[in-house]
C-alpha cells in the first residue's frame, strides 16, 4: 500500500513543479502554443497587408495643414468603410513594448487571436478621433504583455495603406472591465492601447494613452502637430 500512495505523491510533486514551471513560463514570456497559431496568421496577414496597400489609393491634398488634414480624414473615413472584422488594417510599432505586428480590424476572440485589433466602435488613424486597440496580454503572441512599462514620451506608430501616424505616450489608468466610459471619443486625435489587467485575469482593464505627434500621409507632404491641451 505504501508503494502506491508514494508513487502517487512523486507523481503529484512532479505535476505540481510542472504546473509552477509552466505559469513561471508564461508569466515571463508567454504560452508558447498559441503563439505558434498568431504567428502563423501574422505571416498569412503580411501578403494580405501588402495587397491592400498596392490597391488602396489614397488621394491626398491640401496647400494648408488644416486641408490636407481634412483630406488624410476623408480617406481614413473611406478605409474605415472598407475594412471587414478580423481583415488586416496596418502594422503597430511599440519600441519599448518590443511590438511590431500587423493590426487588424476587430476585437472579438477570433479576431484578437491573430494581433492587436482596432475595436470596430472607434475610428482609424487619422479621422482625429479616437483609434482604441486591445491585444493579449499572456497568450497569442503576447502583443500587450508589457503595456505596464510604457512611460510618458515612449512612442507609438500606426503604419496604415495611407500614411503613417506617430504618437507619444502620455500616461495610463486601470478600469473595471465593464467601463465603457474608454470608448468615449474625445474631439481630438487620440490611441487607447488596451489589455487585460492583471495578468491571467480579465477583472481590469490596463489603458495607456497616447497623443499624436506626427503624420507623413501617403502622397503629401509631413507634419506635425502641436501637443494637445488635455493629458490624454
Amino acid at each position: 500500500m505504501r508503494r502506491p500512495l508514494h508513487l502517487l505523491g512523486t507523481l503529484l510533486a512532479a505535476l505540481g513543479v510542472l504546473t509552477l514551471l509552466w505559469a513561471l513560463l508564461v508569466w515571463q514570456w508567454q504560452d508558447p502554443f498559441t503563439g505558434l497559431y498568431t504567428r502563423w496568421k501574422q505571416h498569412q496577414l503580411a501578403s494580405q497587408y501588402d495587397k491592400r496597400t498596392r490597391s488602396f489609393q489614397p488621394t491626398i491634398s491640401g496647400v494648408t495643414q488644416a486641408a490636407e488634414r481634412a483630406s488624410i480624414a476623408r480617406e481614413a473615413k473611406r478605409y474605415r468603410g472598407s475594412s471587414t472584422r478580423g481583415e488586416v488594417i496596418g502594422r503597430l510599432r511599440v519600441p519599448r513594448m518590443g511590438l511590431n505586428m500587423l493590426l487588424v480590424n476587430g476585437t472579438d476572440h477570433e479576431t484578437l487571436k491573430k494581433g492587436p485589433g482596432r475595436d470596430e466602435r472607434t475610428f482609424m488613424p487619422g479621422e482625429n478621433r479616437l483609434v482604441y486597440i486591445a491585444g493579449h496580454r499572456t497568450t497569442y503572441l503576447a502583443p500587450f504583455s508589457h503595456i505596464d512599462r510604457l512611460r510618458s514620451g515612449d512612442r507609438v506608430t500606426i503604419e496604415v495603406p495611407y500614411g503613417t501616424f506617430f504618437y507619444a505616450v502620455t500616461g495610463h489608468r486601470i478600469v473595471k472591465s465593464n467601463d465603457l466610459s474608454v470608448l468615449r471619443s474625445p474631439r481630438h486625435e487620440l490611441v487607447e492601447l488596451q489589455a487585460c489587467h492583471p495578468r491571467f485575469f480579465a477583472t481590469h482593464r490596463y489603458i495607456a494613452y497616447a497623443r499624436l505627434l506626427r503624420v507623413e500621409p501617403r502622397g503629401g507632404k509631413p507634419y506635425e502637430l502641436v501637443a494637445q491641451a488635455s493629458s490624454k
